[in-house]
């Protein structure tokens, strides 16, 4: 079996974090914060992202940070992994964006910075020209990749288009498996915006809210899935998944070993069995408080966070 997790991870350094009106449309984990200023948004986003940081890099998890510019204003750029994500041939991808102002954030810059760094680009596969035809797929928020197996998990929503996951299919010689997990909102079962809210993948276990797919024909798809590729599957609520339990990501650290990374509220949500669980893979777990970028950004630790796979030169 091929590697799950990463010892390096691309974060980006948000220069004006603010709650983006383009995204709220159907991210329903979005919502204003009463009776803070633009300028409290940012100097509390930039205080949790500095903080989580310095907890990865305390257990020796590289990361590579990037300063955001100020112009053009991208005010999700702090989510990084919607738009790239790197492979370890080389390969790095670039997906298209459902918000008109996140796909400002694709930045030519960034992959100069990584070559220049050392690391190995031998392709760069771009699908962002399916925004076009309005068609979208957010990188790792959209795909949820076993990269050991070739195998990736997609929840279809506005922003996770099948006719994209057929390109990426194609593209990176994965096997797709798709299927519809919905949240409950006013009263209605609507989809969930990205997967990897509902869903994290770990080397030998998956994270996974089964309650938010509705057909149970396509849960047992998910499930077998899961398992035939040598997975346990380590289930949370629809609750826990509000609290972006399902929002994690498993990295490795300098010397070899396992960590899961996930936020405060995510990690104070889960029961001690379901840490327990966790725990049995990982050295141990790292968590941070996010909640000014959760609240706002609609997205939580493992959006923060691309991961690096590309060799060295």
């Amino acid at each position: 079996m091929g590697v799950n997790t990463t010892s390096t991870i691309m974060m980006i350094r948000p220069v004006q974090f603010r709650l983006n009106e383009q995204t709220a449309v159907n991210n329903y984990y979005q919502k204003a914060l009463e009776g803070i200023t633009p300028e409290n948004v940012q100097e509390r986003a930039l205080a949790e992202f500095d903080g989580f940081v310095q907890k990865l890099r305390d257990h020796e998890v590289e990361v590579l940070v990037v300063k955001d510019t100020p112009e053009p204003s991208t005010p999700d750029s702090i989510f990084p992994n919607n738009w790239i994500s790197f492979h370890d041939d080389g390969v790095i991808g670039l997906y298209p964006m459902y918000a008109e102002n996140r796909r400002l954030e694709r930045r030519q810059d960034i992959i100069d910075d990584l070559d220049a760094f050392g690391y190995q680009i031998t392709n760069i596969i771009d699908l962002s020209g399916a925004e076009e035809a309005n068609r979208f797929l957010e990188g790792t928020g959209s795909l949820i990749l076993d990269r050991g197996n070739q195998i990736a998990y997609a929840a279809i929503s506005e922003r996770t288009h099948p006719d994209v996951i057929k390109d990426f299919e194609s593209a990176f010689g994965y096997k797709v498996v798709s299927f519809v997990a919905n949240q409950d909102v006013n009263g209605k079962r609507l989809p969930i915006y990205h997967t990897n809210v509902m869903m994290a993948l770990g080397h030998e276990f998956a994270v996974i809210c089964l309650d938010t797919i509705d057909n149970p024909a396509e849960r047992k798809m998910v499930v077998d899935s899961l398992e035939n590729s040598g997975k346990e599957v380590i289930e949370i609520s629809e609750n826990q998944k509000a609290h972006f339990a399902g929002n994690m990501l498993q990295v490795e650290n300098k010397s070899g070993d396992r960590l899961m990374v996930m936020s405060a509220a995510a990690y104070d949500s889960l029961e001690e069995d379901q840490k327990t669980k966790i725990l049995k893979y990982n050295k141990d777990i790292i968590s941070s408080s996010l909640d000014t970028i959760e609240a706002l950004g609609g997205g939580s630790a493992r959006c923060m966070m691309a991961e690096v796979f590309l060799p060295k030169k």
